[in-house]
């Protein structure tokens, strides 16, 4: 009752703005934190399909051991790598089989899981062994990646890239007509066929690559600032909530919007380093137990 005509619609005019604002810079679908920590490829298929010979060769150095022994991979192999000047995680995982084996198994869950949480997904498929009916190819690639990609909130042209490994093993013909066969299908992301072992068709995969590495991480001179840390989304994303709450009080009871500003200037301070010293010290005895 003490509040002046005009204040409160002011303040909620300017809370809206800013609420939008925020939201706006949640929406950047991660591509900062990508920046800052590299986006996460993973490269998955069979057995034997030249996963680890591709990761040795965008790596440029023996990082995985490549074997014809199916199954030599069973654990996750990390290399940090520049594509395109982007910081790139690449992941090589276990072929992706039935197995009576435990270890193998293990490895094989972990690289389902493995694709679950990647950025990006290189789905190696040997070319040898695509149907000899060239028709087919298109419907045996997308069952496969139903298997390999169940399911993805994204569009699966827009996560995955297929790498038809070693076409060196494919009459020109065959591939010509193989290329022609697979150009613009419907549901299939973008493929490349080429050879590990001679390097045809590597920079074509390169530059697809690079592209989609691009696309995730965006621009980082053009548009608004971007968020680098999982931490200050977090803030954010509280800040939202605690501004929803005034939206949800300011005409029923005053002192319960004002809280919401309250909360979202906690999590602001959270970012900006305007937190008060108690605040802080309840930080540091939650998250690193000094004292215990």
């Amino acid at each position: 009752e003490l509040i002046e005509d005009g204040v409160l619609d002011q303040a909620d005019s300017s809370i809206c703005d800013l609420q939008a604002q925020i939201e706006q810079h949640l929406r950047d679908e991660r591509r900062g934190e990508r920046l800052r920590s590299g986006v996460h490829v993973v490269i998955a298929g069979a057995t034997n399909a030249g996963k680890s010979s591709l990761l040795n060769t965008l790596c440029q150095r023996p990082a995985a051991i490549v074997s014809p022994i199916a199954g030599t991979t069973r654990d996750i192999v990390e290399t940090a790598v520049d594509i395109g000047g982007f910081p790139v995680l690449l992941s090589d995982t276990a072929g992706l089989r039935d197995s009576a084996d435990l270890v193998e198994q293990e490895g094989v869950r972990r690289a389902r899981e493995r694709v679950q949480q990647a950025d990006l997904t290189l789905l190696v498929v040997d070319s040898t062994c695509l149907p000899s009916d060239l028709q087919q190819a298109a419907g045996f690639l997308s069952e496969h990646l139903r298997s390999v990609l169940p399911s993805q909130e994204q569009p699966v042209t827009d996560v995955c890239l297929l790498v038809l490994n070693k076409s060196d093993l494919l009459p020109e013909t065959h591939r010509q007509k193989l290329k022609t066969e697979l150009r613009g299908v419907s549901g299939l992301p973008a493929v490349c066929l080429m050879s590990c072992q001679t390097n045809e068709g590597l920079k074509d995969f390169l530059t697809m690559l690079q592209s989609s590495v691009k696309t995730l991480c965006g621009d980082p001179l053009a548009g608004a600032p971007t968020l680098t840390q999982a931490r200050h989304r977090a803030h954010l994303q509280q800040c939202v909530t605690a501004l929803s709450q005034f939206q949800r009080y300011r005409d029923s009871d005053l002192a319960l919007a004002a809280e919401g500003v309250r909360l979202a200037l906690t999590s602001l301070g959270r970012i900006t380093g305007r937190v008060g010293a108690e605040e802080i010290l309840d930080i540091i005895f939650k998250d690193f137990c000094i004292g215990k």
